[in-house]
């Protein structure tokens, strides 16, 4: 039993400091407060309890304050990660806005012209192209018709000349016969 009682008294110590750790600092407060003896108007508390709240509050302060130093540098790296992601969205932002100027504009020869001017250029070029085109169409048809009606003209001059040249002839014919008829009449 002697080697049971120490032991037993340790652990019932422990309890009780691990019980005084366990309550807030203002619970150990009325703790030390209320089994402390009065005396002359005035409490009387035992120094192993003073000394135990001191150590307690000491402790606290000083989880508080790595507590504090911790929650610090979690922001201070947050803040640099922030810091760090602000300046990212910021590089972010400017590519973007290069891009989309990219997207708007087209380098033609060398030259940047914006998309929309481009397209305007291009679709007057083409309908300007379309509109010789018609016209070119439109002389090559009025050129084929003068030639067409020229030919049909030359076809009926050519028939005329021919039929006027077979009658010169038939009629050249008719008055050397008729000529040397006269002559064979005279002859005789």
């Amino acid at each position: 039993m002697k080697i049971y009682f120490p032991f037993l008294l340790l652990l019932l110590a422990l309890t009780k400091s691990t019980h005084a750790q366990e309550l807030s600092i203002e619970g150990q407060f009325q703790d030390l407060i209320k089994k402390s003896n009065n005396y002359q108007g005035y409490k009387v508390v035992k120094k192993e309890k003073l000394y135990t709240l001191r150590s307690n509050v000491s402790d606290s302060i000083k989880g508080f304050k790595q507590e504090i130093n911790s929650l610090d540098e979690e922001k201070t790296l947050q803040n640099s990660s922030i810091d760090q992601l602000t300046r990212e969205l910021e590089s972010t932002k400017k590519e973007l806005a290069i891009y989309i100027n990219k997207e708007k504009v087209i380098n033609v020869l060398g030259i940047l012209i914006q998309k929309s001017t481009y397209n305007l250029f291009v679709f007057f070029s083409l309908g300007f192209l379309l509109l010789i085109i018609v016209l070119l169409f439109v002389r090559f048809k009025n050129g084929y018709n003068i030639i067409k009606t020229t030919k049909e003209k030359l076809e009926e001059t050519d028939n005329e000349f021919e039929n006027f040249r077979q009658r010169s002839l038939e009629r050249e014919q008719k008055i050397r016969r008729k000529l040397q008829d006269e002559l064979n009449k005279h002859k005789k």
